[in-house]
């Protein structure tokens, strides 16, 4: 296990302060007895997190239940992991054992994923999961695990569940940052006119039907489209859609 302590950057540097949360978090996993750690700064990215060398902190820091099990090296394990699917659609700690998962809420997206998951299939007695969702769609997700089925998962989860959840925030965050990936500017400012527009092609609607609805001409619809894209750094009018959409523009019930 690597040290980091010897580490030559400025103290304040986004990648001495990564590798310094990533400490806490191996800490933080000990002092929990779930010392069995796996990282992902961003589930839809194959690239393992990487202390400022390089290393994966997978083969470094971190160490997981089943030494073959090479996940930070395998393309596809995010498309198979039960905890990378739980990650997509819940944005809170949750913790699995014995096919029981639960959070410190009833979470009706995690009630199906339950019954799929096999804890064994990772070699795994218990976890809990945390995922980070950061601005534009990135996802990222710490899991704490331990290979014994009769840990108190439940006891630890209600204990630190909100020390959990922080922490993931403050590492994942912080990383992207070291690693260049972060937003670096405010979001960019759209006007009313353009939001309407694209809320109404959200919701599946044509130039005209648009024009129609908020009772303007078809070209100055096209205008606002067009204006909102180049604001927003993309091409063409699905992508402004779902630009906006990460940046909170768009509701999740545009219609």
């Amino acid at each position: 296990m690597t040290d980091f302590a010897d580490t030559q950057d400025n103290p304040g540097d986004a990648g001495t302060q990564a590798m310094r949360l990533a400490r806490e978090v191996a800490a933080l996993g000990e002092a929990m007895g779930l010392p069995y750690i796996a990282v992902s700064a961003d589930i839809g990215s194959p690239e393992p997190m990487r202390d400022p060398a390089g290393r994966p902190l997978a083969e470094t820091l971190f160490r997981w239940i089943d030494p073959e099990l090479a996940y930070w090296k395998d393309r596809a394990f995010a498309l198979r992991s039960g905890y990378v699917r739980g990650a997509r659609t819940c944005a809170e700690p949750f913790f699995h054992a014995d096919k029981q998962i639960g959070s410190w809420r009833q979470i009706a997206a995690l009630d199906g994923l339950a019954k799929t998951m096999n804890a064994e299939d990772y070699s795994v007695g218990a976890a809990i999961i945390s995922p980070c969702h950061l601005p534009s769609g990135v996802i990222g997700a710490v899991v704490w695990a331990t290979p014994d089925k009769a840990f108190p998962i439940r006891k630890v989860f209600d204990e630190r569940a909100a020390e959990i959840h922080v922490l993931t925030v403050k590492f994942i965050a912080t990383y992207h940052e070291f690693r260049g990936a972060g937003p670096t500017d405010l979001a960019v400012a759209l006007t009313r006119r353009e939001i309407q527009c694209l809320k109404w092609a959200a919701a599946g609607k044509t130039d005209h039907e648009i024009a129609t609805i908020i009772g303007i001409s078809q070209p100055t619809v096209r205008f606002h489209i067009t204006n909102s894209s180049r604001k927003l750094g993309v091409s063409g009018r699905s992508q402004a859609v779902h630009r906006a959409t990460t940046l909170g523009y768009i509701g999740a019930n545009a219609n």
